[in-house]
């Protein structure tokens, strides 16, 4: 399989619906349709978990309502396997906590004519400065 030259318009695409569903805590359970049953994998502030179950039961475990999100860059880039990795620097403040910058990197993987969440990293970007 070739790379696919429509990277940076499948990862910004991707971004938008991704964060679109998971700031809307009625629409966050819709996100396990992005995950393969068994192929994905998320880590979520150090936590592994594989498989669209396990990963929508992680989401539906977040207790907050109310998501604030800004977006500073989307960065994408085209793998071998017509697959997209994509980087998403910004800030989010989740109820009334305080805002705070993350990161989250996916991994999208061709299946068919469309793709599926293989992997999904994501961290707040809190140092322990303790």
């Amino acid at each position: 399989m070739a790379i696919n030259p429509q990277y940076e318009e499948i990862g910004k695409g991707f971004v938008t619906q991704y964060y679109l569903l998971f700031d809307d805590s009625t629409q966050r359970p819709s996100l396990v349709n992005l995950y393969n049953a068994e192929l994905s994998f998320m880590t979520f502030e150090g936590q592994q978990i594989q498989g669209a179950a396990k990963i929508l039961e992680k989401l539906q475990s977040l207790t907050f309502q109310n998501i604030k999100r800004v977006l500073t860059a989307v960065d994408s880039q085209p793998m071998f396997d017509g697959g997209v990795l994509i980087n998403v620097l910004g800030r989010l403040q989740c109820d009334e906590d305080p805002p705070h910058a993350y990161s989250q990197t996916f991994v999208l993987k061709p299946l068919g004519g469309t793709f599926f969440c293989a992997h999904d990293i994501f961290r707040l970007n809190i140092h322990n400065s303790a």
